[in-house]
């Protein structure tokens, strides 16, 4: 039995699934500043409930402007993110897995994860909002046959050809150089905001047409009119400053075309296979409000990271699985952080110095590859702090709710390993300081002091 005469059982089978899906508790794990965008770790559709319920302080249901989503392409492979790791030999670049796209039971099993996911995304959009779908030749003539079921066919806006020059050849086929963006309205009263873009006249020579405003460059004369379906934009270079290894990421120039075309400013966009982070990015620089989530802990460390960096704040909500995980860690022995005080020059203040001496990557936690394996032991023998990505200081951690305010990444010069804050010496009895340490596989580390414990530096 062909594919086509599966597609409407895949259709039923989606709609059961998604009807008795029950809204899984998500926790705020951590908190960067104050502000509504949530970075959330954990299976994306139970996800997506939980944003649905009003019982979790959330209750988005027809509130989300716009969603972007870049999901697996059903391309039946698996991708690595490119890691780099720093030794005295210079910088080695590492593969670890990023996120797998292979479906043992076919196109149908993929279909009908993506169609569950499609009901819940069309429930949380605004009346006027779009949905944006990333993908290529693999699954798309297919996925368009599923968003015509759930969105209704005269909701079809576009299908956008992103165009692009990287990307390997054949001799057996023409090079294929685009990814194809459907874009539905959740109504027919969709907002959208078409941008311009230059029309060449031909010949380059003016028109000189009544009422048609022309204009030149050192082209020639054009007019402006609303953008084509077909947009050329390169892929993120191997040396762009953009550019954090993870597999499968998409420039900020393509999500920024996106946001400004379908959101207002201080709208809600979103974004549920989020990678490395680029939606958040983008949409943080327009100042729109922003949702990501991932499953995978790299994914989401490499967004933390990115966006972090970027200046931007953000509630981190995991599941309660993810969050039992995250909880055990406290525990670890692989990580060494001294904390000392010693006399402020400042009245009424101690100076209080952070400083990381030591990391182990655990066991289960290092990639199953005999050469990965080799290059890290080599490198942490020479630097036992080579693993470490960034890591942060939460000098005033209440009720263990993580809100750090100190952060240090990794350059090219190195890692910073000592942090110094000055504290009120009368509340440093009650205080309690968490460290915590993410190395380059995403594996997160911390270390717990307490004020009154902390020795003081003599």
């Amino acid at each position: 039995m062909g594919l086509i005469s599966k597609l409407p059982e895949v259709l039923t089978q989606a709609k059961i699934e998604y009807e008795n899906l029950k809204s899984a508790p998500f926790v705020v794990g951590e908190e960067v500043g104050q502000s509504g965008n949530i970075l959330a770790e954990g299976d994306n559709a139970q996800f997506m409930k939980f944003l649905l319920d009003p019982a979790s302080g959330h209750d988005l249901e027809g509130k989300i402007q716009q969603i972007y989503i870049d999901p697996p392409f059903f391309s039946k492979a698996n991708y690595d993110a490119v890691i780099k790791l720093q030794s005295e030999d210079g910088e080695t670049a590492v593969k670890h897995m990023a996120y797998e796209d292979v479906w043992k039971e076919g196109m149908a099993e993929y279909l009908k994860m993506l169609a569950v996911r499609l009901m819940l995304m069309r429930d949380l959009l605004t009346k006027d909002g779009t949905i944006w779908v990333h993908l290529d030749w693999h699954g798309v003539h297919y996925v368009k046959i599923l968003m015509d079921e759930i969105f209704g066919e005269k909701n079809f806006i576009n299908e956008i050809v992103w165009t692009y020059k990287s990307g390997g050849s054949s001799k057996k086929h023409f090079a294929r150089k685009h990814d194809t963006i459907l874009v539905y309205g959740k109504t027919d009263k969709y907002y959208i905001n078409l941008p311009k873009e230059k029309s060449y006249n031909r010949g380059l020579k003016p028109y000189r047409f009544k009422g048609v405003e022309e204009f030149q460059d050192e082209v020639g004369w054009y007019t402006m009119v609303n953008m084509k379906d077909v947009w050329s934009i390169d892929m993120v270079g191997r040396t762009s400053a953009e550019r954090t290894g993870y597999a499968t990421q998409k420039p900020e120039a393509l999500l920024e075309r996106i946001i400004a075309a379908g959101s207002r400013e201080g709208d809600i966009v979103a974004d549920f296979f989020c990678g490395s982070g680029t939606l958040g990015a983008a949409a943080g620089k327009l100042g729109r409000q922003w949702i990501c989530c991932d499953e995978g802990k790299l994914a989401v460390s490499a967004s933390m990271k990115r966006l972090i960096r970027a200046g931007q704040e953000m509630k981190i909500l995991r599941s309660e699985a993810a969050e039992e995980e995250y909880q055990k860690q406290h525990l670890v022995e692989s990580l060494c952080v001294e904390a000392y005080t010693w006399p402020s020059l400042f009245e009424n203040k101690t100076s209080c110095t952070i400083e990381l001496k030591d990391y182990k990557i655990k066991e289960e936690n290092v990639v199953k590859n005999d050469d990965v394996q080799e290059t890290i032991t080599r490198t942490t023998d020479e630097n036992p702090l080579a693993l470490v990505d960034y890591w942060c200081i939460d000098f005033d951690c209440r009720d263990m709710k993580f809100r750090p305010d100190t952060f240090f990444f990794r350059d090219k010069k190195g890692l910073c390993l000592t942090a110094e804050k000055e504290l009120e010496t009368d509340t440093l009895p009650d205080r309690t300081i968490m460290v915590k340490v993410v190395d380059i596989f995403g594996n997160v580390s911390t270390s717990i002091h307490y004020g009154k414990l902390i020795s003081q530096q003599k």
